[in-house]
């Protein structure tokens, strides 16, 4: 038994398909399988129950798993400690970026990365909220940028800011020259017909429920997931948005667009950095949160 077999049990453990711990880990997924195999040969015990939807893990799998990730996390734990005495901040630090926020962030952050951590790498993912949640719970990522999200035993919160809401609407509907309008009401914003993203997207939860404590109902037109669609529907149909002002202008077509404030009561998001309370965190992760807070507090002043 060696810490390859561990590393690439856990991940088809933990993602419950050899091919998306393949892709992730990029190895071959015949090498990935003769790793495992190789393991419950060793152990003479069957760990995973292979079906055509991916992998279940046995009794055996289960227990297994659990040594498995104290192993992993205390060998990470001895790097990083070696890594923060001889004081370089080196290694790579994979980090989740809303949408809306990666338009804006991502390049400002890679620069000030590259200067600040020359020996290290950073890696730059996309993921709603709730994704980025299930990502750092599986150690996909180490940071994430997320929206209202609540404290957990799971994961450690830093709030960062709070980002204003607005009606979005299409200009030539609203035949306004400015792209801030006059404010509106939550109990107006139920009038509008919406399109917005999903349950359980951060946003869609914090609309309904203000929405509800104000005895009003979103009207949903449509539910979709994608930033760029919505506001394509927004222009070109009789729709409407409810998004950060940050959302409009990092797509530079203010023009084609006018947002109202919401308020009575105001609507706004909460703009965080989270990680995971249960993987090690060493000098270049909080390093790296820390750059991110600096620049989400520059970038939407």
């Amino acid at each position: 038994m060696d810490l390859k077999q561990l590393d690439y049990f856990t991940h088809v453990a933990e993602m419950g398909s050899f091919t998306r711990a393949a892709s992730f880990l990029s190895v071959a997924q015949p090498a990935l399988s003769r790793q495992v195999r190789s393991l419950e040969v060793e152990l003479r015990q069957t760990l995973l129950e292979r079906n055509g939807r991916g992998v279940t893990l046995t009794e055996a799998g289960k227990r297994l798993l659990e040594h498995s990730r104290g192993i992993l996390a205390q060998v990470e734990r001895a790097r990083l400690d070696l890594e923060d005495h001889r004081g370089a901040a080196t290694g790579r630090v994979v980090l989740a970026l809303p949408p809306s926020v990666s338009r804006t962030l991502t390049g400002p952050l890679v620069r000030a990365f590259r200067e600040r951590f020359p020996k290290a790498t950073l890696s730059v993912v996309e993921g709603l909220s709730t994704y980025a949640l299930e990502w750092l719970a599986i150690g996909r990522v180490d940071c994430a940028v997320v929206y209202n999200v609540v404290p957990s035993p799971a994961v450690d919160l830093l709030p960062v800011l709070n980002e204003q809401l607005f009606l979005v609407s299409g200009r030539a509907r609203t035949q306004g020259r400015k792209l801030i309008g006059t404010p509106i009401t939550l109990a107006e914003v139920a009038m509008h017909p919406l399109v917005i993203p999903s349950r359980p997207h951060s946003m869609r939860m914090l609309l309904e429920t203000a929405l509800a404590n104000v005895g009003c109902k979103a009207r949903v037109a449509l539910e979709i997931e994608s930033i760029p669609a919505i506001l394509d529907l927004v222009k070109h149909e009789d729709l409407h948005a409810v998004l950060a002002l940050n959302a409009i202008q990092s797509t530079g077509n203010e023009a084609d667009f006018c947002v109202r404030p919401i308020g009575k009561p105001k609507l706004a998001a909460t703009l965080g950095i989270a990680t995971s309370s249960q993987r090690p965190r060493g000098a270049l992760i909080e390093r790296c949160a820390e750059l991110v807070r600096e620049l989400l507090l520059e970038l939407w002043a």
